[in-house]
């Protein structure tokens, strides 16, 4: 893994005009910290001299396409890159919903918390159930279904969901085959958003596979932006049903790139030769070792370490100091912090960490 730098300067607030500036050994804030891994950059610095079919259509993002379907088992999926998860979420959930239909979330869910109301901007409620551990399960399902029957209301028809969830959790084999179940018997399609998947996918507490994901959702998107590329996220389309126009909604929404080939070339190079799981696996190591060195010292965590964001509960004083040393956030006024780990964090700086935490308890 690429070395990090000694010390990193951060924004930390703008203040009459002029930009204060931070110096702190490493940011824990995000997985997208560091622009892009060495082998994304190099394909691309390569490919900026060479010409292309416009939006999508290039050789790069039709290799990365078949690369996708071969890794998830669905060679009549149909494959689609965009920049952004955001973007992704708006485009999928408005093209399947009718202009009286909603989509089921979980509380803590991304749509619903954290993309400033995207969702609604379309038309689309977004009906939250409380979940249990950042997860959906069917009785928050059907009470959404059951609370929902008449025409003053709006129709439930989509369930999302998220593979890891906002607080780091992942959805089993077992969990994620009761929820298709329900949904294929209740008429509502089933959305998977997957900013982090490739954490999710590498988790210990995950018995899923790619194939699995997609023989139970009806689509989902595959997430680029936070394991290793530049920008950039592959939708899915699983289900024959939601196939047809996509490529207009792509265009309406602003999403159909006419550099698609950017998008594509990254997805080829992070499937090719399984870039993809080993950065994952790289965050996933990273915050394990974090997380049971703080565990040794002593220190609680908000909710179970499944993936690469872990949640440890500090005293507020010793909180303080850590953050004259390194860049996280206070997670939700629930005491904890949420330290996340990514493709480029140096096992250096994860032992760092912990000497610190030691020398500042």
């Amino acid at each position: 893994m690429p070395s990090v730098r000694s010390q990193i300067l951060f924004y930390e607030e703008i203040c009459n005009g002029e930009i204060k500036m931070q110096k702190l050994k490493y940011s824990f804030k995000n997985d997208y910290s560091e622009l892009a891994h060495p082998q994304i950059l190099a394909v691309l610095s390569v490919a900026g001299n060479k010409q292309f079919e416009g939006y999508g259509l290039d050789a790069y993002s039709l290799r990365a396409s078949e690369l996708i379907k071969t890794k998830i088992g669905k060679s009549f999926a149909d494959v689609h890159f965009v920049s952004g998860g955001t973007q992704a979420n708006l485009i999928v959930i408005s093209s399947i919903l009718r202009a009286h239909e909603a989509v089921i979330a979980c509380e803590t869910g991304h749509i619903f918390v954290n993309e400033a109301g995207a969702i609604e901007a379309t038309g689309h409620k977004i009906c939250t159930a409380k979940g249990s551990n950042g997860k959906l399960d069917v009785s928050g399902i059907k009470a959404m279904v059951e609370t929902h029957t008449r025409e003053h209301m709006v129709k439930p028809r989509l369930v999302f969901i998220s593979q890891s969830t906002e607080i780091g959790s992942v959805y089993t084999k077992a969990e994620l085959v009761v929820i298709s179940d329900y949904c294929k018997n209740n008429g509502l399609y089933l959305y998977l958003d997957g900013a982090r998947l490739g954490a999710g996918l590498n988790s210990h507490a995950c018995d899923l596979s790619y194939a699995d994901v997609a023989e139970l959702v009806d689509v989902f998107y595959i997430g680029g932006t936070k394991n290793g590329a530049l920008f950039g996220e592959a939708i899915v389309i699983c289900n024959d049903d939601l196939k047809q126009d996509f490529r207009y909604h792509l265009k309406q929404k602003g999403a159909l790139l006419a550099k698609g080939a950017s998008v594509g070339v990254q997805f080829e190079t992070l499937f090719e030769n399984n870039l993809y799981d080993e950065l994952a696996k790289h965050a996933y190591d990273m915050a394990m070792e974090l997380a049971n060195g703080i565990k040794e010292q002593g220190y609680e965590f908000l909710c179970d370490v499944e993936t690469n964001q872990i949640f440890p509960i500090f005293p507020a004083e010793l909180t303080e100091k850590l953050r004259g040393l390194y860049d996280f956030h206070d997670w939700q006024q629930t005491g904890a912090i949420r330290l996340v780990t990514s493709w480029a964090t140096p096992k250096s700086i994860v032992d760092e960490f912990l000497e610190d935490l030691k020398k500042l308890r």
